[in-house]
C-alpha cells in the first residue's frame, strides 16, 4: 500500500507537471492522478468526477492533494473532496520542485508528506544574481 497523489489544478497545469515528472524520473513511485478544473467549471457539478479521481489516486494509505492556487476553484473543490471519507492531506502552491520532492520521498506516510511538499516548494525557490 502507498499514499496516492492527486493534482487538482487549473487547465493544463496538472497534466504538464506529471509529464515533466515522468520524463525526469521515468517511473513514478506513487500513483498520481490529475483533475483539471475548467475556468467556467461548476464545483458542485464537478464534485463526482473529482471524487472519482481521488479514489483512483488512493493507493490504500490515503491521498495527498496538491492544488495550484489557494482559494481558487480547484483548491475549494479539493477541500470538498477531502471531506468525502478517504484520508486526505492538502497542500496549495503546487510547483515542480514540490511534486518531485514528494515523489522522492514515496516511502513516507500521509501525515509526513505535506511538510515534505512544502519544503520542496520553499527549497525550489532561489534568488540568483545573474
Amino acid at each position: 500500500m502507498a499514499v496516492g497523489i492527486l493534482l487538482v489544478t487549473h487547465p493544463a497545469i496538472g497534466t504538464a507537471m506529471v509529464a515533466v515528472a515522468t520524463a525526469l524520473l521515468r517511473n513514478l513511485p506513487l500513483r498520481v492522478e490529475t483533475f483539471e478544473v475548467p475556468f467556467d467549471g461548476d464545483p458542485e457539478a464537478l464534485l463526482p468526477r473529482a471524487s472519482a479521481a481521488l479514489r483512483r489516486a488512493d493507493g490504500g494509505d490515503g491521498v495527498l492533494v496538491l492544488t495550484d492556487l489557494y482559494g481558487a476553484t480547484p483548491s475549494n473543490l479539493a477541500a470538498h473532496v477531502a471531506q468525502l471519507g478517504t484520508p486526505v492531506r492538502r497542500v496549495s502552491g503546487l510547483s515542480l520542485p514540490m511534486l518531485l520532492r514528494v515523489l522522492n520521498y514515496a516511502e513516507l506516510d500521509l501525515d509526513a508528506l505535506p511538510a515534505v511538499a512544502a519544503a520542496g516548494a520553499r527549497n525550489g525557490v532561489l534568488h540568483g544574481d545573474a
